[in-house]
């Protein structure tokens, strides 16, 4: 109508459904579960975080030896302890032992270390089948338990040894796996490694080791404490000689291929 008040042109805008942004706000605030749950979901992300961060520190440590001689291990540690004074342990480098007492140790402990990636899964069945009265570790496994672990044996240190057994057999080379063995098996008591072991045993050199030597070193090595290298026992000579024989087989058919120059 002309000369009329005009209708007002402003637009309302959309009314707030009230019931409706309660219920909203309802729904965002944390109920009783998720406020049980709250500290639990905190500690999983820490414990997430730690379990990384120990996955990156064991890989660190495993490539680190790969490269870096281990200064000791915690068996050298409690067996200096044990006894008051520090083991016999040198030093040496894989071309500074005599090949045959890496291919003795191979027969005596791994025949088939050339040909597993870790685990020797014939002898575990073996084992198995055996009831547990014989062993099925095998030399990468040993090496993981004496550089990085301890020897008594629990479920705790099993599994950690399940887990840097296949990293470790990933990031080191056969040769380094043997040369680590060599230089941390405990030889006698207090006897630590290869070279202390041929100078204790034979007043030799691990470079200059026999056939004959080597074999009867490696015969010990089970059972170091009660063995003798250089005034074995008839169970040791027999021993001695089988491996003696297993050394030249391995190295006649290539077992020993993967750690041999």
């Amino acid at each position: 109508m002309a000369g009329g008040k005009p209708k007002s042109t402003t637009q309302q805008g959309p009314r707030l459904d009230k019931p409706k942004a309660k219920r909203s706000r309802a729904r965002k605030e944390p109920g009783v579960v998720d406020k049980i749950l709250a500290p639990y979901r905190w500690l999983v992300k820490w414990g997430f975080r730690t379990g990384l961060g120990l996955v990156f520190l064991g890989l660190v440590i495993v490539g680190l030896f790969g490269v870096v001689n281990p200064p000791t291990t915690h068996t050298m540690w409690s067996e200096g302890r044990r006894l008051g004074a520090p083991v016999d342990q040198v030093w040496v480098d894989a071309d500074q032992i005599a090949p045959v007492m890496f291919r003795s140790a191979v027969a005596a402990e791994d025949a088939n270390f050339c040909l597993h990636w870790g685990f020797d899964v014939e002898a575990i069945q073996a084992a198995i089948e055996a009831g547990g009265a014989r062993g099925a570790s095998t030399i990468s496994q040993q090496v993981v338990k004496n550089v990085f672990l301890w020897q008594q044996r629990s479920w705790v240190r099993k599994g950690m040894e399940a887990v840097l057994t296949p990293v470790s057999e990933a990031m080191w080379s056969k040769r380094r796996i043997l040369e680590l063995y060599l230089n941390v098996a405990e030889f006698d008591e207090g006897v630590f490694g290869v070279q202390a072991a041929a100078r204790h045993y034979f007043g030799v050199d691990a470079s200059d080791l026999s056939a004959l030597q080597a074999a009867r070193l490696a015969a010990v090595l089970p059972s170091p404490k009660t063995r003798s290298a250089s005034n074995p026992s008839n169970f040791v000579e027999r021993r001695a000689r089988s491996i003696r024989g297993g050394a030249e087989t391995i190295n006649q058919d290539g077992r020993a291929a993967c750690f041999q120059n």
